[in-house]
């Protein structure tokens, strides 16, 4: 399965908690567009299939406008073979989605999009310097909707400092009601170079105890299922047949292209990633000098690699798959070390998967960590 990411870099303020690639100047906006057209020309010969899923994340993807979409579509599609039905998704910030932009989105390509809700708490909301409210947050998924979005995505996070567990709950309430088909939910995390680590260490914040973020990742699994979403990675929840293609081709090892600054890729044996920087990622391309920094995976990385992400999916890691690719000691080193876990009723083996189990997939970290080589 071939997959395009495409890093959109600008962002019209900075979120608190943010630590991915981005600036809020927009100045250099049309000759990012430029570069990126340039770069999806330049690096066509490394994608040999048909692309199955296109991923427009960032950064906010959505500070472009119809006409900067209509001049990235065009290079993908003079340079790609993409699939008929191919998934094509935006991430899409509320405050951004006005129904004339909803309409022009609607116009172009994409299929399904994925909006940075965060929060339905205009409390929270301001608390993680969110530009929206939550009743944008409630229109826009409304007007997506109308505009004909059938698949629409949004994100939430629970954990966040003073959150109690109603507000969560009021949370969860508003998302159900919002009918939408997918759902991503993660726990607040301080990242080193944010603000929000920053307010951490000057003590003007404060983490939920470790007892309110279980509880709440509970309330979370229980609430959706009862509202008849699949919980198929650790972090995300589906209905039947919506399932995110793209990220479930990450979680399967599947090779990808990723375009644009600090942008990664994987080839399957390499990771290779893009620059940092916007600007010194323009002149590069500018000047056909683009370089980007290699890391040349071990076996043991790989194999790494395969427990970390089959174990956050429904799926599992494949036992078989783990002693064809990587041989009879890493095998045995997985089950060797898995045991105890599924004596604990931790891990199970199922159909020749190797799966977390309700309970534990509460201390997933952990047991992720006892079966990785080190």
């Amino acid at each position: 399965m071939a997959g395009i990411y495409l890093h959109i870099p600008f962002c019209k303020t900075r979120c608190v908690y943010c630590d991915f690639y981005s600036i809020t100047n927009e100045d250099l906006i049309n000759s990012f567009v430029d570069a990126l057209c340039i770069e999806l020309q330049n690096r066509k010969t490394e994608i040999k299939e048909s692309v199955k899923t296109i991923y427009f994340g960032g950064g906010t993807p959505s500070r472009l406008n119809k006409q900067l979409f209509e001049k990235i579509f065009n290079s993908l599609i003079a340079h790609y073979n993409i699939e008929p039905d191919a998934e094509i998704t935006i991430e899409a910030n509320p405050d951004d989605l006005s129904e004339k932009y909803i309409n022009d989105l609607s116009s172009l390509p994409f299929n399904r999009i994925s909006i940075g809700i965060q929060s339905f708490n205009d409390n929270e909301l301001k608390f993680l310097s969110r530009r929206h409210s939550a009743k944008q947050a409630a229109d826009a998924v409304n007007n997506c909707r109308k505009a004909g979005f059938k698949d629409i995505s949004i994100d939430l996070m629970y954990g966040l400092p003073g959150q109690t567990m109603q507000i969560w709950k009021d949370n969860l309430k508003q998302a159900c009601l919002l009918d939408i088909q997918h759902i991503s939910a993660y726990h607040l995390i301080y990242e080193e170079k944010t603000r929000l680590y920053t307010l951490l260490r000057a003590g003007k914040v404060s983490p939920v105890n470790e007892d309110l973020s279980t509880d709440m990742f509970q309330v979370l699994i229980d609430t959706l299922k009862e509202n008849h979403f699949i919980h198929y990675e650790i972090s995300n929840f589906a209905k039947i047949g919506f399932f995110s293609r793209h990220n479930s081709s990450y979680w399967s090892g599947d090779p990808y292209i990723g375009l644009g600054p600090a942008a990664h890729s994987f080839d399957g044996d390499n990771r290779t990633w893009n620059i940092s920087s916007l600007s010194k990622y323009i002149s590069a391309i500018q000047s056909k000098s683009l370089v980007r920094e290699t890391e040349h995976l071990t076996l043991e990385q790989k194999y790494n690699e395969a427990i970390l992400t089959g174990l956050r999916t429904m799926w599992g890691v494949d036992l078989s798959l783990i002693q064809t690719k990587f041989g009879n000691n890493l095998y045995q080193y997985c089950l060797d070390n898995a045991q105890k876990f599924i004596e604990g009723n931790l891990l199970k083996i199922e159909d020749g998967k190797l799966k977390l189990t309700p309970k534990g997939i509460f201390i997933s970290d952990g047991i992720m960590s006892e079966l990785m080589r080190v």
